[in-house]
């Protein structure tokens, strides 16, 4: 689980009301209405901007800003090292069997495209139109959020800008109106302080969040393609693990080999 998202939302509310408002003043930053014109206006843009099909995908989105990284990249390259061995002892027919027992829809599909004699260059095409198309939905996505983020403030601009207008057409400085300036300033700039909030503690966090899961699982998937290719080309199963260990950062790449050199049955990882 992975809730750092969470808590630097909760750690920024914090921060801007017991340092920037103090507790005791919150009472002022309080308005349902200019609430209700900000984070009702943003949503209604949202919904305009984008069919039912990709708003309905929203609640398994939030769901990944706390499940964490799914991908477990070690635990790949065993497996590529794995079939390796046995498609070199036995031929690539050797891997259908073992491609039925993958529950990665991907995965399965490559494996049984080498297993079918398909030309590399075809294996890697299709391979790679897939991951595009899963990246572009994947960015579809992420640009909802980068939307309410630039609706929010934009929302809170219109809210400020309908304070000033009732507080103007309100004015009357013969009968005491300008005592009520200080206050109908105040609640007309509100709006726009609800926007900034909204716009960059929720919507350009959960956006940045979602680009790192998609990153994530843009390079297991590359790893698996080139994994996958190898193991077509014949490529010695050492040699593949210490290819595909290179697109893992130095310290991770260490402990996936040094993992691998332990004998079976050997202790845990330290």
């Amino acid at each position: 689980m992975d809730i750092t998202t969470i808590l630097g939302i909760i750690i920024g509310a914090v921060l801007v009301v017991v340092v920037g408002i103090t507790p005791a003043k919150l009472g002022n930053f309080w308005d349902p209405a200019s609430l209700a014109i900000v984070v009702g206006g943003a949503i209604s843009a949202v919904i305009s901007s984008y069919p039912l099909g990709q708003l309905a995908r929203i609640p398994k989105q939030l769901a990944l800003l706390i499940q964490g990284n799914r991908y477990n990249i070690g635990t790949l390259i065993d497996t590529l090292e794995e079939m390796a061995q046995l498609a070199r002892k036995n031929g690539l027919l050797a891997l259908e069997e073992k491609a039925n027992e993958l529950d990665d829809p991907f995965f399965k599909q490559g494996i049984m495209l080498i297993v079918d004699a398909t030309e590399p260059e075809e294996v890697r095409s299709m391979l790679e139109n897939e991951v595009d198309a899963m990246s572009a939905r994947h960015e579809d996505g992420i640009a909802l959020y980068n939307k309410a983020s630039a609706f929010s403030p934009a929302f809170g601009m219109i809210g400020t800008l309908v304070g000033l207008v009732n507080m103007l057409k309100g004015m009357d400085l013969d009968s005491g109106g300008a005592s009520n300036i200080g206050p109908a300033m105040a609640t007309a700039l509100i709006t726009t302080f609800y926007g900034c909030i909204l716009a960059n503690m929720l919507f350009s966090p959960i956006a940045n969040k979602l680009t790192v899961r998609n990153d994530e699982e843009l390079l297991y998937k590359q790893i698996m393609i080139e994994g996958i290719l190898a193991i077509q080309s014949g490529d010695n199963p050492k040699f593949l693990k210490e290819k595909l260990v290179t697109y893992v950062a130095q310290k991770q790449r260490g402990k996936i080999l040094d993992q691998a050199a332990k004998p079976a049955g050997g202790g845990g990882e330290e």
